[in-house]
């Protein structure tokens, strides 16, 4: 780490500490967790919410109609039961009679159905509404094409019971489930607060915690939820701090503010052998998006170009975190992924496409600025392929980095010609990582869609068969990685943690669940 660096991180972690109200002899209290989260999360509306902080917020102050276990299988959690119509296309829902919201309220099939429908609704512009496309006129509705939301297929039934008709069988449906958008919500609170329902004195959750306090840009409260049907967790008091700067966070491990952090890569080759590392391979991958509206990626030739300019064997020792280099999209760890699928590195190929879309040796090429959310591990592998790109295609690109918040909305708005993302399981199967560039995903920011992939997609949710799935999925896959290269996949994410010894119960799993319900802290830890 270069030493200008490493005095900032320590001067910003010293400003935190004096901010917090910290120091290294802080008193002790086995009631309270403290870890640290990347970004200020863009909104606690989990209609709305598409990004990882706040799906780990959410993931402890809402729960769903089911919840994964270990081995990432979806079980029973607001809904105590299931069961299926025989032919496959209708589920029903039975939902438990001792969940209720935090003001005291029952939580009924009613506030499911409102909350889908508002998740679908064309007003709302939720980017996950295609998440309940299976839903019997659920996209019509999303579109416009039908107005009167009552024929939407979601309905209750009773206050214990909910209905929900498809268009298909879809196999994975109860793992959806479990996702945050479609938690219940309190269709009065909405409409009383507004813009303003989710600030703490306004919101009203369901989950093992309550939102106690947020101080924006600073740190969020979590207390524990009484109410919980599962009874009150044990921790009772969770803060978390907005840490951009990794290495900030490790300080204040270091010096015993923070319980639980996320290890920066810098740091890794030396806590390697500590019993406080924790390490994961995630069903996460990382890749860098073409806006392919924007010259020069309008131009097929050219994103193939860039995509067989990558070396990725080499991204593992610049990540240093055990990542795995992929050129395929489905991750590794998840049904459908294959090694041998995607662009492969070939320098020779990647120069003769260049030249034959009219930039022989890169001459002539067009300025290009490729933006990534502000992080260390982002900068890293953007001078990576910048670097790649120059040595093997002579383009030279730019580097902007922006702040998260900042990057949402440009991506909604106006996709730059090239950027970095990445994209997590919401639910292990792979369709929940083919179904993100299907023409009526809200989370499509490539401007790119193809009618056989959006095809291929839809056929693969219905197939029971693994190996005529298998094939639907590769089919996609290359069409996706290969023939139009809208995307280049880059690598699988790992986590890599540091959690301090009197953490006990905290389970890591392939899709960064943190269930904070399920943790204790011995007597003997440290808090402030």
């Amino acid at each position: 780490m270069k030493l200008q660096t490493a005095v900032f991180s320590f001067c910003l972690a010293v400003a935190l500490l004096l901010l917090i109200g910290c120091s290294p002899t802080a008193s002790t209290d086995h009631s309270v967790f403290r870890m640290s989260i990347k970004n200020e999360p863009p909104t606690l509306d989990w209609t709305l919410a598409t990004d990882s902080v706040s799906f780990t917020i959410l993931t402890n102050l809402m729960e769903g109609l089911t919840q994964y276990d270990a081995e990432l299988n979806p079980q029973p959690a607001i809904a105590k039961k299931w069961k299926y119509s025989e032919d496959g296309k209708t589920i029903t829902f039975f939902l438990r009679n001792d969940v209720y919201w935090t003001d005291g309220k029952p939580v009924t099939a009613g506030d499911f159905e409102y909350s889908w429908k508002r998740l679908l609704a064309p007003e709302t512009a939720a980017q996950y509404a295609y998440f309940l496309f299976d839903i019997e006129n659920a996209s019509q509705y999303n579109s416009g094409e039908i107005t009167d939301p009552d024929q939407v297929g979601v309905k209750a039934l009773a206050p214990d019971v909910l209905q929900v008709r498809l268009k298909k069988p879809v196999v994975y449906f109860p793992s959806i489930t479990t996702f945050m958008v479609t938690y219940p919500a309190r269709e009065d609170i909405i409409h009383q607060h507004g813009n303003s329902w989710t600030e703490p004195e306004n919101i009203v959750t369901n989950g093992p915690y309550t939102l106690k306090e947020w101080q924006h840009e600073y740190k969020l409260v979590l207390k524990a939820n009484p109410r919980h049907y599962e009874g009150k967790p044990s921790v009772d008091t969770v803060r978390m701090f907005v840490v951009q700067e990794p290495t900030t966070s490790l300080t204040l491990y270091e010096t015993g503010e923070l319980d639980y952090i996320e290890l920066p890569s810098v740091a890794i080759p030396h806590y390697k052998s500590s019993p406080e590392y924790r390490n994961q391979p995630q069903l996460r991958g990382s890749y860098y998006g073409f806006n392919v509206q924007k010259p020069p990626f309008k131009d097929v030739r050219v994103r193939q170009a860039f995509a067989h300019a990558i070396d990725r064997s080499r991204i593992p020792g610049i990540m240093k975190g055990g990542e795995l280099p992929s050129s395929s999209w489905i991750p590794k760890g998840m049904f459908g992924y294959d090694e041998n699928i995607g662009s492969k590195f070939d320098p020779e190929k990647a120069r003769s496409l260049l030249a034959k879309a009219g930039y022989p040796d890169g001459k002539g090429f067009p300025k290009v600025t490729a933006v990534f959310n502000t992080r260390y591990t982002n900068q890293l592998i953007g001078e990576f392929l910048q670097g790649q790109w120059k040595k093997h295609l002579n383009v030279h690109i730019d580097l902007e980095s922006q702040e998260w918040k900042v990057l949402l909305s440009r991506l909604d708005l106006d996709p730059p010609q090239i950027f970095k993302l990445g994209w997590g399981a919401d639910f292990p199967d792979p369709d929940n990582f083919m179904n993100l560039f299907i023409k009526t995903s809200g989370n499509n920011r490539l401007r790119w869609s193809h009618p056989r992939y959006d095809e291929l997609v839809a056929l693969g949710s219905t197939l029971k068969n693994p190996e005529e799935r298998k094939a639907v999925y590769d089919e996609a896959q290359i069409l996706l990685t290969e023939k139009e290269v809208p995307m280049i996949p880059l690598f699988v994410a790992a986590q890599n943690l540091l959690v301090k010894p009197h953490v006990q119960g905290l389970k890591v799993n392939a899709m960064e669940l943190l269930y904070l319900k399920r943790i204790h802290l011995q007597k003997t830890s440290p808090a402030n």
